[in-house]
């Protein structure tokens, strides 16, 4: 699947070609998309088709073409502080962007079948938290991946806001799918060869709305145990957040907003140095005077002997006057990571099961 829109040099241009072809159509969606970029979850060999519109598969590794993603994150139209299931996780590409859109009050859970796929999964999700300027702008749902096949999931799980299935489903598990939604939540599915958005409207009731036509490989039935029992896969449990990680995202917010304010305060917009204006100078102009006699024309200059020098004189200060400003208009400073700078980690004091707090310098 893929190929709908041209190829772009880097994740930003990619991006662009979506939103031409009206496959991102709004500003949370664009945002999760330019916020993680593409080539860091191919494997680095392969990085060179990463920003085509291409499905890219490698072993048990695989990733849909970006215009597919693109529908699938429009359609669930997604708000922070739901609850979103992934069926067939995969590299957690897909839920990570997720994740940018829940913020912290959210719930991101993921189940793939393979688990060098979780452990790949875990790697880049590890690499993005640790690396991506993106994860410092963001209040991010970190996302959960549990190991195990999407049709055997446990029938006392807790239902979902928002779910996706990252395979073809068979026409016999679709009441198997709708029953993982809370009323209100929203499905989006390969059916039939067409990526399907079901909408769940009241216990028994649902609008469907076929997307568009698209060719994904069928879920894989479940393999029953010698003695004939299925493995049944049981999700995280769905938490009261603790006083420590709302202390945690209280002084998260806090930091981010003194850093904001410094930022402003320092650069203007805070994203560059604010324009310095040159004065304007006033030229003295030669006059030219021009005298008709008789059908002849006589062409005369009157001018001001120390004019010549006088423009030499202008001419070299807006040169020097040019040169001292150019240093500030040209070079702006290099942006600073402040977050990571003034990063705070929980500390426990001894003997005391309450934690406090530290501030953590980052590492030489």
């Amino acid at each position: 699947m893929g190929g709908a829109v041209s190829a772009g040099e880097d994740n930003d241009e990619l991006i662009d070609n979506l939103k031409e072809a009206q496959y991102i159509r709004t500003e949370l969606v664009e945002q999760a998309f330019r916020a993680i970029d593409r080539a860091d979850y191919y494997l680095e060999e392969f990085k060179d088709n990463a920003y085509k519109d291409l499905a890219w598969k490698h072993g048990n590794i695989h990733l849909s073409a970006p215009c597919i993603y693109s529908e699938v994150m429009e359609a669930l139209d997604l708000q922070p502080g739901l609850s979103f299931l992934n069926l067939g996780s995969g590299t957690g590409y897909l839920s990570s962007m997720v994740g940018l859109i829940l913020g912290p009050f959210g719930v991101n859970h993921g189940v793939e079948l393979h688990s060098d796929v979780i452990e790949y999964a875990k790697q880049k999700l590890d690499f993005f938290i640790k690396t991506s300027d993106s994860f410092d702008k963001f209040e991010f749902c970190e996302p959960s991946f549990v190991t195990g096949n999407c049709l055997e999931i446990s029938p006392d799980c807790t239902q979902y806001d928002r779910v996706y299935c990252g395979a073809g489903v068979q026409k016999e598990h679709e009441d198997y799918m709708k029953n993982l939604l809370k009323v209100g939540g929203i499905l989006v599915m390969p059916l039939e060869e067409k990526l399907t958005k079901i909408t769940r409207t009241g216990p028994s009731a649902w609008e469907t709305k076929k997307i568009l036509a698209v060719s994904f490989a069928p879920l894989i039935q479940p393999n029953h145990t010698d003695s004939g029992k299925s493995r049944l896969v049981h999700l995280p449990p769905v938490a009261v957040r603790s006083l420590q990680d709302l202390a945690r995202i209280a002084i998260q917010g806090t930091i981010k907003k003194i850093i904001h304010q410094e930022t402003m305060s320092k650069n203007g917009n805070g994203l560059k140095n604010p324009p310095r204006f040159k004065r304007r100078r006033v030229r003295r102009r030669r006059m030219e005077t021009i005298v008709f006699l008789d059908k002849e024309v006589f062409a005369s200059r009157i001018s001001n002997p120390s004019d010549d020098n006088n423009n030499c004189e202008e001419t070299e200060d807006e040169r020097r006057e040019e040169e001292e400003m150019k240093p500030s208009e040209l070079k702006p400073d290099p942006p600073v990571n402040f977050l990571r700078e003034k990063r705070f980690t929980f500390q426990p004091h001894q003997g005391d099961t309450t934690r406090g707090l530290q501030e953590a310098e980052e590492p030489q």
